[in-house]
């Protein structure tokens, strides 16, 4: 077992993942400006994030029982390998057919598909696999650590990556993205991951012990009705998150009236908020009742920022608000992951993790289509929009967080 937080093994993969999420922050950027720029559809661009998420929902079960039953190590190794591989692919198409649309959208949807595939079971192994690298007493400082590289490297990589768009273009950026995950293969595969392989099984068993662990996991996130209710709130407030992500480029270019660079300003901006929620809740100790409150009041408030972007016209009014909504979303995220990490052993955790990714996420494929097509159909009203989404969000907090399962749930120690 690990004695301190930033062992060898856990440095190694944070800083992996630090370097290969800022390729790929500046790869989303390019990919959803050069969509809206090529296409100018909302719809299109919605069934484009779509085909990134949607993998993990259908996925998620099947890989969280692959994180439990096989090296994590392996997983995480091989999917960066992947991932790197499919973006790479997709610069060497935007340098050979620069003019065509159509080969460049349909390499787009499916470098997507397969970076869907990829995350759902890169996901799984890496949350699993986190508390099994620091000691028991700094799961939450690790989560907060995870959670800053993530968030810093947005703020690297949207933040610098809306001027590189403007200077360099899409491909350049994709062309990064491809490197830094292999980048991140290398450092990865330095890792040395202690793991239980989930009880009765054994690498290479029979598919019918390995349908037998689905179940098991099933089971377990379904017999804990705080659990099931907190993530149908989850759920609910990723539908009506989505379109803010979708219709962000054109709240740019129509209500703020600016390019590129402020659509990856905007994007840092939320990130920046973000790693002051997570340096807050690597420091700040909540338990019991107070965290169950301040959680559901940081959720709610977060939806409620949101919803008033959708009155703003001034960018800089704009990038405070989000940053705001950001830090809030980041401390919350830090504290439910410990309590969804600290609910399962080590050899049920990938099975856990996997679930909640399916459950918390089903919801976000359809908040995506939907954003898009109700900015097609309003004509790209999107103020409209973040205002009636802002509100979505509040009101399912407020009906689905005052359930006393899933207080009792926020409140337990471990999350039990």
């Amino acid at each position: 077992m690990a004695t301190r937080l930033f062992n060898r093994n856990f440095f190694l993969l944070w800083q992996g993942q630090f370097v290969s999420l800022i390729g790929s922050q500046a790869f989303f950027l390019a990919m959803m400006y050069w969509t809206m720029e090529g296409t100018g559809s909302a719809s299109l661009m919605g069934i484009l994030m779509t085909l990134s998420m949607l993998p993990g929902v259908v996925l998620g079960p099947v890989a969280g029982t692959v994180a439990d039953r096989y090296s994590r190590k392996i997983i995480i190794v091989v999917s960066d390998i992947l991932s790197g591989l499919g973006v790479l692919t997709v610069s060497g198409l935007f340098f050979l057919f620069p003019e065509s649309t159509n080969v460049l959208i349909a390499g787009l949807f499916v470098v997507a598909a397969l970076n869907g595939v990829v995350q759902a079971f890169f996901r799984p192994a890496i949350m699993a696999a986190v508390p099994d690298l620091v000691p028991k007493d700094r799961i939450t400082a690790a989560n907060s650590m995870n959670q800053l590289s993530f968030r810093f490297s947005q703020i690297l990589g949207q933040g610098a990556g809306g001027v590189l768009y403007a200077l360099l273009g899409a491909p350049v950026l994709v062309r990064v993205d491809g490197l830094t995950s292999l980048f991140s293969a290398v450092s990865e595969s330095f890792i040395q991951i202690p793991q239980k392989i989930a009880n009765g099984s054994k690498e290479g068993s029979a598919p019918t012990e390995f349908k037998a662990d689905v179940i098991a996991g099933l089971q377990y996130v379904w017999r804990r009705k705080g659990m099931r209710n907190f993530l149908l709130m989850v759920g609910a407030v990723h539908f009506f998150a989505m379109p803010f992500i979708v219709l962000m480029p054109f709240y740019v270019e129509i209500s703020l009236e600016r390019g590129a660079e402020w659509f990856g300003f905007l994007m840092a901006g939320f990130s920046g908020g973000s790693v002051v929620g997570y340096a807050l809740a690597g420091t700040i100790p909540l338990s019991g009742v107070s965290r169950s409150r301040i959680l559901l009041v940081l959720l709610s408030a977060a939806g409620l920022l949101f919803g008033v972007l959708g009155f703003l016209h001034e960018p800089v009014v704009a990038l405070l608000t989000i940053g705001t909504a950001g830090a809030m979303l980041g401390m919350f995220n830090v504290h439910v992951t410990t309590i969804l990490q600290t609910t399962a052993g080590s050899e049920l955790r990938g099975r856990v993790m996997g679930l909640v990714m399916t459950i918390a996420n089903a919801a976000s494929p359809l908040g995506m289509v939907a954003g898009g097509i109700a900015g097609d159909l309003t004509d790209k009203n999107i103020p409209l929009i973040y205002k009636v989404c802002g509100a979505g969000i509040v009101v399912s907090v407020f009906l689905i967080g005052r359930r006393k399962a899933v207080r009792e749930y926020l409140a337990s120690e471990g999350g039990g």
